[in-house]
C-alpha cells in the first residue's frame, strides 16, 4: 500500500530525510517514533503527495508520486485520511459542515451526507456539538471531531500526526482508542509521535527514526 525506497528530501536548511527504505501493507498499525524535527511530518506529508522526495521513489495506493499528475493526486488524497495535532478545523464552518466536507467534495446527495454525519456523530458523542463551531468545543472535542472527517469516507489510510500532543490524559486516550477501532475496522494507520508511553500502551510495529533516519524498524 505504501513504499519508500532509498528516499531522499532536502529542503533548502539542508538534508531533511535520507536513505528512507520501507514499506507498509494494507492490513498494519504503524508508528513514527521519533523526536520533535526527525522528520515525521515530512514522512506523512510525502504519503499525503503534500511534499515530494528530491531521489527515490514514495509510492501510495499504487501511485508513484514523482508520476502523479493532478487528478492522481487527488485520487489518492480521497483515499488518505489526515489527523493533525492542531486540528485544523475551518472556524467559520459548524461541526456538522467541518465533518461533511469531505462527503461534498466528493459529491454526494445531502441526504445521504447527512445520514452518515449524523450516524459518525453519535458514534463519537458529537451530535449534541454538531451547531456549534470549533473555537467553542475542548482541544478532546476538536480532535474528535478532526478523526471524524478524516474517517467518514472510510478512507484506506490514515495518517495521525501527534495528534495526543495537545491534549490532556483522558482525551488523549479516547483519542488512540478510536484510531484503534478505525483500524481494527480495516484502515492501515500511519501514527506519528515522540511519546514512548503511547508505543507501550497499545503496541504496534515501530519505525524509530533520528535526524531524518530510520535507525529501527520492529513489531512490539
Amino acid at each position: 500500500m505504501i513504499r519508500f525506497e532509498k528516499v531522499q528530501l532536502r529542503f533548502d536548511t539542508g538534508i531533511s530525510l535520507r536513505n528512507l527504505n520501507f514499506k507498509i501493507n494494507k492490513d498494519e498499525f504503524v508508528y513514527l517514533h521519533g523526536p520533535s524535527g526527525s522528520g515525521k511530518t515530512s514522512i506523512l506529508k510525502m504519503i499525503y503527495m503534500e511534499l515530494f522526495p528530491n531521489e527515490g521513489l514514495v509510492e501510495v495506493l499504487d501511485q508513484a508520486s514523482s508520476l502523479a499528475k493532478r487528478r492522481e493526486i487527488a485520487r489518492v488524497r480521497q483515499q488518505v485520511g489526515m489527523v493533525f495535532q492542531d486540528f485544523k478545523l475551518l472556524p467559520d464552518r459548524d461541526i456538522y459542515s467541518n465533518i461533511a466536507l469531505p462527503l461534498e467534495i466528493q459529491g454526494l446527495r445531502s441526504d445521504a451526507v447527512h445520514q452518515r454525519v449524523i450516524a459518525l456523530a453519535d458514534d463519537m458523542g458529537l451530535r449534541s456539538r454538531l451547531a456549534h463551531y470549533p473555537q467553542e468545543l475542548s482541544g478532546g472535542e476538536q480532535q474528535r471531531v478532526t478523526m471524524a472527517r478524516a474517517t467518514i469516507n472510510a478512507p484506506a489510510i490514515l495518517l495521525a500526526d501527534e495528534p495526543t500532543a495537545h491534549l490532556d490524559e483522558k482525551s488523549a486516550s479516547e483519542v488512540i482508542q478510536w484510531i484503534w477501532k478505525v483500524h481494527n475496522l480495516g484502515t492501515c494507520v500511519i501514527f506519528a509521535t515522540h511519546k514512548e508511553h503511547i508505543l507501550k500502551q497499545e503496541p504496534a510495529r515501530t519505525l524509530s527514526i533520528l535526524a531524518g533516519e530510520i535507525i529501527e524498524d520492529y513489531q512490539r
